[in-house]
């Protein structure tokens, strides 16, 4: 059994069996009948759990209940700062992302199946700030592919809602999550959520397509100068490739696909092509640029479908802290 490989299933069966029959009854019953079939199979199924591994399981679960409770207590970013300097930054971001799905009303969860199509019909009857508050919940991928889907003037709309959202009041997430609930299927909620803001628009707009980020960007500008100058500082789009570093450049070129990169450079920009041609080899070099050539003329969706699964790929390894995106500011950009 290795700790990185198990599933959340399976630590909590660990955990559970750990903390000891009294304590694991109260937990069980609160369980609905679906996730108590799960982890009664999973219990039943472990074996002889290194005691190296239970640790890891227990320390986990510790810090997540901490994490919690720091929630509770101050909200997200009270929870961020305190784990920090009580773990590491590292750890912290970890342990924080770990949670990010929990956060969320487990109405709300409802709709991570649901079409995209299907919930932008939903949405041309409600209120904008229905709707923003509602992709606030959502990952951010759905949430682009939502507002994709939506009318343009629409979009813009939703989007300076989503960009300007403080946080929601569990009132207001309550009366939403009915409304969802008796649209799309039946469950009870918590009172938990996470906020909108620059950084969330930023994901969405970083995930949908050109066009859609360009017309809602435009609008931001106009409507909030300030506003659509931080979510543009927020996002990463092809282009900024001239910003990393060529260790993290050659870091990133092993997550991509040779045709990927190809298909990608057939619009990018002279400073993108050198960026990426002084950091592979000459042969390397040679084989892109025959493979573009080869490619003959391409449309332009492809080459922007492919610039942003490069894009996806950057903004992964810089949330896992492997690459390094200059010129963001903010001290961890800072290397002494």
């Amino acid at each position: 059994m290795n700790f990185e490989s198990m599933t959340p299933m399976q630590k909590a069966a660990v955990a559970l069996v750990a903390f000891g029959p009294e304590v694991s009854a109260h937990v069980l019953k609160g369980m609905s009948e679906a996730d108590l079939e799960s982890i009664t199979i999973e219990i039943a199924n472990l074996r002889d759990v290194p005691s190296e591994i239970e640790a890891k399981v227990v320390e986990e679960c510790h810090s997540i209940f901490m994490a919690r409770q720091y929630i509770s207590q101050g909200g997200v970013d009270f929870a961020t700062e305190i784990l920090e300097k009580a773990v590491g930054s590292s750890k912290a971001r970890e342990i924080m992302k770990r949670l990010e799905s929990t956060l969320t009303t487990r109405g709300f969860s409802l709709l991570k199946d649901i079409d995209p199509k299907q919930l932008s019909s939903f949405f041309q009857n409600e209120h904008p700030q229905t709707t923003a508050l509602v992709l606030t919940q959502l990952a951010p991928q759905h949430a682009a592919a939502v507002l994709s889907e939506l009318a343009p003037e629409l979009q813009s709309e939703v989007a300076l809602r989503v960009a300007t959202m403080e946080k929601i009041s569990p009132e207001i997430l309550k009366e939403v999550e009915g409304t969802l609930t008796s649209h799309f299927g039946s469950d009870s909620g918590r009172d938990l959520s996470v906020s909108g803001g620059a950084k969330a628009i930023a994901e969405i707009l970083n995930l949908i397509d050109t066009t859609a980020e360009k017309n809602i960007l435009q609008s931001l500008e106009a409507e909030d100068a300030d506003l659509a100058a931080e979510v543009k500082n927020m996002m990463f789009v092809f282009d900024d490739l001239i910003l990393l570093d060529d260790r993290s450049i050659q870091r990133l070129l092993k997550e991509v696909e040779t045709r990927d990169l190809s298909l990608a450079l057939k619009a990018a920009s002279d400073e993108v092509k050198n960026k990426i041609f002084t950091n592979v080899s000459e042969r390397v070099s040679m084989m892109i640029k025959e493979e573009m050539e080869f490619m003959g003329p391409t449309r332009l969706s492809d080459v922007e479908a492919a610039q942003g699964r490069i894009v996806e790929a950057v903004r992964r390894l810089e949330e896992e802290g492997q690459i390094i995106i200059s010129g963001r500011g903010g001290k961890e950009d800072i290397i002494v």
